[in-house]
């Protein structure tokens, strides 16, 4: 139980002065994986990633309602069917990525209502990177957009369904996306987005912002979307979990 307490992020304490924290940073083929998170999480983030395949790669980000301490059960709940499920369904050498991805967003929704005991909402946003293909497949169920960057533009991956945790039956889209040679994904937490100056939200036009910035490596874009967001704040963040989740190719 100790390796899900340090992957969720327990025990920073209140007079801690919250600082970015760097992740794991696992192992692909042609691409990299990074996250970083402030180390004040109080509220209900959850990354977590594994490798399911020879080629394929899963990675989400969750955002259980409540705060961290009341959330803990259904956190550790969501991270062990994330990781059970995703073996289990992404295993085989031929399989339709989409059903897949949809069955698994169909037993997180469930393994969250049973471990809350009813309702808690959970927004949530994985994927399934390919690393033959350079392709991602993802669900984004009510999360905040995941942003996608070539050598040309932004684009956002908007919901592709409701929120996990709201209904036992909530049906969820999944859609494909490719990576270009140079590309980069960015998934970020709410508290990125919401994080204000001013009255002036950071938002997703401040995430955009840091990754126009061409190519470079996870570690570095979610290091840099994570500064951006405290240089805009003047301080480091404690209205909510901040955390970014990025994955860069061909660097």
């Amino acid at each position: 139980m100790k390796a899900l307490f340090s992957k969720l992020g327990f025990g920073a304490t209140e007079e801690e002065v919250p600082e970015i924290v760097q992740g794991d940073t696992p192992t692909l083929q042609g691409a990299d994986l990074a996250v970083a998170y402030f180390s004040s999480r109080s509220g209900g983030d959850l990354h977590d990633f594994l490798r399911v395949s020879p080629h394929r790669f899963l990675f989400g980000l969750l955002d259980v309602a409540g705060k961290r301490e009341s959330s803990a059960s259904v956190l550790q709940a969501a991270q062990l069917c994330f990781r059970s499920s995703g073996e289990q369904l992404f295993a085989a050498a031929e399989l339709n990525e989409s059903e897949a991805m949809v069955e698994l967003s169909r037993r997180l929704n469930l393994e969250i209502m049973r471990a809350a005991g009813g309702v808690r909402s959970c927004p949530a946003f994985a994927g399934c990177y390919n690393e033959e293909l350079g392709t991602v497949c993802y669900v984004n169920a009510g999360h905040t957009p995941g942003l996608l960057r070539d050598d040309d533009s932004v684009v956002e991956l908007p919901a592709t369904g409701l929120p996990l945790g709201l209904f036992s039956l909530a049906p969820t889209d999944a859609r494909i996306v490719g990576l270009g040679r140079k590309g980069s994904l960015a998934v970020v937490s709410r508290g990125v987005v919401e994080a204000e100056s001013k009255s002036a939200e950071f938002g997703l036009d401040g995430v955009k912002s840091a990754m126009q910035g061409g190519a470079t490596s996870a570690k570095d874009l979610s290091q840099n979307i994570l500064q951006r967001m405290q240089d805009f704040m003047h301080s480091a963040p404690k209205h909510n979990d901040v955390t970014a989740l990025t994955l860069t190719r061909g660097n």
